[in-house]
């Protein structure tokens, strides 16, 4: 790209101190939403699965060992709790930067989470890249990958959270539900609950911590900056950008400490273990 040959050259050499320079991703509050969000998903999981699956040997275990089917749903219902709150938070934070700042590039525009037709050229030149038969796509701040994670959130907050609310107070939506849509929320709730773990636990995992360039774990969700090379050549687009705004020193963030990388790492692969043990069980039980 010429706005990449045209950098200048200070954008491309080592701090004073001989280490590379670090380009910040995601803000505090980000990571923390992030870190609320995969903890309460994990908790929702590994709690419901032994409730679809309460027939299951390692369900009847899990359930023995925690105190029962009753203590399992009460976990259940608390990592709903504090999910809908993180959700709520978060389209807050975006109305609230859209229509109060009036913030641009929200809902649509190169930082936006919202797919455009750039998403959908790019997805068939990876497809093209894939077989051979053309060049890589260059990205921009969200790949259309990340941003279909991302939506697959909404889809689930809106279909898994109000079936599952329903089944909570069903004396209350029984006044305006009639029986069958409350018997309809059970089976909604239990399989795209179902979907929705079988999706991050396999195609979640394998595009963000498993393919090349991010193999074993991207670290950038937990320490919130990416070292300027690898931001340069996983989102060339953005890089150039950011570099023609004048903006990349702003850009500029703290080389993640030692004690950071290693906490991260432990959350990090701790979450992915339970995930894939998770998918193991579903697997067996759904087949078995």
């Amino acid at each position: 790209m010429p706005e990449l040959a045209e950098a200048p050259q200070e954008t491309r050499k080592q701090e004073s101190g001989g280490g590379p320079r670090y380009i910040k991703r995601f803000t505090l509050g980000q990571r923390w939403l992030h870190a609320v969000l995969f903890t309460t998903f994990l908790g929702l999981a590994a709690t419901g699965l032994p409730l679809r699956f309460s027939e299951s040997i390692w369900a009847r275990a899990m359930a023995s060992f925690v105190g029962g089917f009753g203590a399992i749903l009460f976990v259940h219902k608390f990592c709903a709790i504090v999910l809908t709150g993180a959700f709520l938070v978060h389209v807050k934070d975006i109305f609230t930067r859209a229509l109060v700042h009036r913030e641009k590039g929200v809902f649509w525009g190169n930082t936006s989470m919202v797919a455009n037709w750039k998403d959908v050229k790019d997805l068939f030149a990876h497809l093209r890249y894939f077989v051979g038969l053309g060049p890589k796509p260059q990205f921009e701040r969200y790949a259309y990958w990340e941003k279909f994670d991302y939506w697959a959130v909404f889809w689930g907050m809106l279909v898994i959270g109000f079936s599952g609310y329903a089944m909570w107070f069903a004396p209350f939506f029984a006044h305006f539900l009639p029986g069958w849509a409350l018997n309809a929320v059970l089976v909604i709730h239990s399989e795209e609950g179902l979907l929705a773990i079988l999706f991050i636990f396999s195609i979640h995992f394998v595009n963000t911590h498993l393919r090349p360039g991010s193999f074993p774990m991207d670290m950038v969700i937990f320490t919130g900056v990416e070292r300027e090379d690898e931001f340069r050549h996983k989102r060339p687009m953005e890089f150039a950008r950011v570099l023609r705004d004048g903006k990349l020193e702003a850009r500029l963030g703290e080389k993640p400490q030692t004690w950071q990388l290693t906490f991260a790492r432990v959350i990090g692969f701790t979450a992915i273990a339970i995930g894939l043990i998770l998918l193991v069980l579903t697997l067996t039980a759904y087949f078995g």
